[in-house]
């Protein structure tokens, strides 16, 4: 009598459901990526309903100062810049592009340590998370929170002040609202065909 094997089969499906539901996931990810608008308002009322959630149940400070902290580091991130001109000045390497730091320096483009996409998906993602979180007492540390929130409001005016310091002293601006936007002298913006 033969003993048949029903191991790799079954791992083979497990690995092959694994596989679809990654990429049906990722098609979704795919789909809202145009609609940036609409994701950050997703991600600002998942924002409200985790706040409201610990107004209400009156617990879980130390979740809430986390996930506070947490979102301050990635907004600083989305407003630095991927190669940081304070570091490369002392590098001495010409890996990519960089800012001007002088007037006479050509134009180059303002790329962001965090991209606006990934910046998104981590909030939403680690606000999920921290929602989850508020259903188990695990996590509900007693704490005076009075004192995180002004520990927390402090660390903000600091390290946007450090932020806004670098901006300044490096002359760029990650936002491009507000950007002078140039155009040639008889710029129509009308395609000319030459036949």
């Amino acid at each position: 009598m033969e003993t048949i094997d029903t191991e790799p089969s079954s791992s083979n499906f497990v690995s092959q459901t694994r596989s679809h539901l990654h990429q049906r996931y990722q098609k979704c990810l795919d789909d809202i990526t145009p609609f940036t608008v609409g994701r950050w308002v997703g991600a600002g009322l998942l924002t409200v309903a985790f706040l409201a959630r610990i107004f209400l149940m009156q617990g879980w400070y130390i979740v809430a100062y986390a996930l506070g902290i947490y979102h301050l580091n990635l907004f600083i991130a989305f407003l630095t810049p991927k190669i940081d001109p304070a570091l490369s000045m002392f590098d001495g390497e010409d890996g990519g592009p960089e800012l001007p730091t002088h007037a006479n320096e050509e134009f180059r483009p303002f790329i962001r340590r965090l991209p606006e996409f990934k910046f998104w998906y981590s909030v939403a993602k680690s606000t999920t998370i921290a929602f989850i979180c508020t259903f188990f007492e695990l996590f509900n540390i007693p704490v005076f929170w009075p004192i995180l929130v002004m520990y927390f409001f402090t660390l903000v005016a600091i390290t946007m002040k450090r932020q806004i310091k670098h901006m300044i002293k490096y002359r760029y601006l990650p936002f491009t609202h507000g950007k002078p936007k140039y155009a040639g002298l008889n710029d129509t913006g009308k395609v000319i065909n030459s036949k």
